[in-house]
């Protein structure tokens, strides 16, 4: 039987990465507006967008080392006020040079809440003693669409977009104090190694381990970064998709993609995790499979893009809740393991796109979407390896220990 504590500390972890995902909803869906008010344009706008990834990048290695030391209730009890207030900076910017300077700060408060919160999600998922992490990348995207949505609602309605941000930022400061007071106590993340009894091997662990499935993370993400970027282009410069369909490439990825990560946990359980990420991998490249013969078969390419991008997001939409899972119960230091794959992930996220376009203006956009085809692949043949090579591919029973709350 699951106790109270373990119960509520999945709400407060459901709390967490819904009102992250609104704070980056909201941003993204506020940067039309940041745009016009500062005279940015697209490379200015692009190059602030960089700084937000570079503050992540810089602040993730702390929050892993942070979360192991002080354990991850104190780190996200700090970081989500810190990450809603550090959006203050570039909502208030007054100038490009100000605003690359809040993009950074946001950033940091970004991947210090990003750690945190995915590190005490891997714990509440252990003590839980089944697959729950799906889910919660799930609500993320849910608060995504929500916080998004909230503003376009907002800037529609003629609410000024600035003030709007500064709000947000201001109440989801205090929206994250609530869920905090129900987070885990106990003692700090590396000390998992030594309930699991891997204390000695979980800190050399499986490092070469770590790094390997950081590659398959980074794969992951650049075939996600790939939808993001390029779908809506692709049916719009391949396939002749009018400016009002063209977007809805997208919509069909994004939406087979959340549904399926609040539905995944229960596959994962029946399956376990090695056999889960191959399934995602094969499932994944098939559907970059369609998508690069959607321009061979006529008036039908469309639908057929829609398929393979929505078989491209049931197949990614698991990788990473099971990378995560698999790497943080392994033993040793779950933070700096965790903040280690994740900054591969980003990387992927952030390069992959670039090269992908530089690519389409050598060749063709079909040929350049061709690698993030192949890495699915990748995912499919070198995920399940590494996964078994960590250990178990369940979340195991907690030893039920006394804590002070």
């Amino acid at each position: 039987m699951i106790d109270s504590d373990v119960r509520r500390a999945r709400v407060s972890v459901f709390g967490y990465f819904g009102l992250c995902g609104a704070v980056v909803g909201m941003w993204a869906a506020g940067l039309p507006a940041l745009d016009d008010r500062l005279g940015l344009g697209a490379a200015r706008l692009g190059t602030a967008l960089l700084f937000v990834s570079f503050g992540a990048l810089i602040s993730m290695p702390v929050a892993g080392r942070l979360c192991d030391r002080w354990s991850s209730r104190y780190v996200n009890m700090v970081a989500g006020p810190v990450c809603a207030l550090s959006l203050l900076c570039p909502a208030l910017a007054s100038s490009y040079g100000t605003l690359i300077g809040g993009a950074l700060v946001f950033g940091m408060g970004l991947g210090l809440l990003e750690i945190a919160m995915n590190v005490h999600a891997v714990e509440v998922e252990r003590r839980h003693s089944k697959p729950i992490l799906s889910a919660f990348h799930g609500v993320w995207s849910l608060g995504g669409a929500a916080g998004g949505g909230i503003t376009a609602l907002g800037v529609h309605a003629g609410v000024d977009a600035q003030g709007m941000l500064v709000a947000a930022a201001l109440a989801g400061a205090v929206l994250f104090l609530p869920p905090a007071r129900w987070l885990l106590a106990g003692a700090p993340d590396a000390g998992t190694a030594e309930q699991t009894g891997t204390a000695k091997t979980g800190r050399a662990v499986h490092w070469s381990l770590v790094l390997f499935l950081g590659t398959v993370v980074f794969a992951g993400h650049l075939g996600e970064g790939a939808a993001l970027d390029w779908a809506a282009l692709h049916a719009r410069d391949v396939l002749d998709a009018g400016p009002s369909v063209a977007p809805l490439a997208f919509t069909v990825y994004s939406v087979a993609m959340t549904t399926v990560r609040l539905l995944g946990d229960g596959l994962r359980g029946r399956l376990g995790a090695a056999r889960t990420i191959r399934l995602s991998g094969l499932v994944s490249a098939a559907g970059y499979v369609l998508v690069l013969l959607a321009p061979a078969v006529g008036g039908a390419g469309l639908g057929v893009a829609w398929a393979g991008w929505a078989l491209a997001g049931v197949g990614l939409a698991t990788i990473v809740p099971v990378v995560f899972s698999a790497v943080g119960t392994a033993g040793g230091s779950a933070g700096r393991a965790l903040s280690t794959v994740t900054m591969f992930g980003y990387a992927g996220l952030l390069g992959g796109p670039p090269v992908i376009g530089h690519l389409a203006d050598a060749t063709s956009l079909s040929l350049a979407l061709v690698i993030p085809g192949v890495l699915c692949g990748y995912i499919a043949a070198a995920g399940p390896a590494g996964i078994r090579a960590l250990g178990p591919s369940r979340p195991e029973p907690a030893v039920r220990t006394s804590v002070d709350a």
